[in-house]
């Protein structure tokens, strides 16, 4: 992904620009090596024009689930959305593409991809017709994701109401524990509550 150029670069650019248009009599600086009448309104001006460049990106930004941070709001009103603006940003943008993507026949691939939309990376979709179910397993991330509550409506809304939801959910396995081959004073050395043991992945990076 192209990064976008800092502002201090950007006001550069600009100001050069707008100083090899002027003709060659309108010198930017005085003889002293100082700003100028000219340089000094060339100065100013591209910072202007820097900071309403910004201000038009931000608002493009609002029309990206992705990228929207105030924009949010409208989206959640498009899609009938109860807003709440102390929920961090990523589970809002999470339950707007959930709905978004809810749309349509409702099939396993469909409840994957709502599913999806949520940051609890890979799951695992299944039907069990014997007992009138759809499994859910969370495979990338162990324990309970932060917002299931959010994935648990956005799924009862698509999901036939004579189909139970059933969410499961990984830990970190005895077996796995003994193969990291590790001593007591290593794994104390880790500094891990009980909890963050739970859903720890020998051999992962700690973040």
């Amino acid at each position: 992904m192209l990064s976008s150029p800092s502002k201090a670069a950007m006001a550069r650019n600009i100001q050069n620009e707008m100083m090899d248009d002027l003709p060659d009599y309108y010198m930017p600086k005085e003889a002293g090596g100082k700003l100028g009448i000219v340089g000094n309104l060339i100065t100013r001006e591209a910072r202007e024009l820097i900071d309403f460049n910004a201000e038009i990106r931000e608002v493009l930004d609002q029309f990206f689930i992705d990228r929207a941070t105030w924009g949010l709001s409208a989206w959640e009103a498009v899609c009938g959305i109860p807003s709440n603006e102390d929920k961090p940003l990523e589970q809002r943008r999470s339950v707007i593409k959930s709905k978004i993507r809810g749309a349509g026949t409702v099939t396993l691939a469909v409840i994957k991809e709502v599913a999806d939309s949520f940051e609890n990376g890979e799951i695992q979709v299944q039907e069990n017709f014997n007992h009138y179910e759809v499994v859910i397993t969370f495979i990338g991330k162990r324990g309970v994701p932060p917002n299931l509550p959010d994935m648990q409506n956005a799924l009862r809304e698509i999901v036939p109401a004579h189909l139970q939801l059933v969410f499961q959910f990984t830990y970190l396995r005895w077996e796995e524990l003994d193969s990291a081959d590790l001593t007591w004073e290593k794994l104390d050395a880790l500094d891990m509550s009980w909890d963050e043991l739970e859903v720890w992945k020998p051999g992962a990076k700690r973040s």
